[in-house]
């Protein structure tokens, strides 16, 4: 579940970066799930350029839930 959550974080970016149509229902779609994904790490950093604040706040949030989501798997693994 984590992989998925950081592959939403992760497309975002990129469709940010590549400028995506925001008009299109996929993109839109995208963009409100990785929002609510990091919704609390949105606008942590304040950057003047919005393309850093993206890459600074999705990315966090995607490396976080990673980094929590393995390690939670690891522990459950083990027992």
């Amino acid at each position: 579940m984590a992989d998925v959550m950081a592959l939403i974080l992760g497309l975002w970016i990129l469709m940010y970066l590549l400028d995506a149509n925001r008009g299109n229902d996929f993109v839109q779609f995208v963009h409100e799930v990785a929002r609510w994904l990091a919704g609390w790490s949105h606008d942590l950093f304040t950057f003047d350029e919005a393309w850093a604040r993206v890459v600074a706040g999705y990315g966090l949030a995607a490396v976080v839930y990673l980094f929590v989501g393995h390690a939670i798997a690891n522990r459950v693994h083990r027992h």
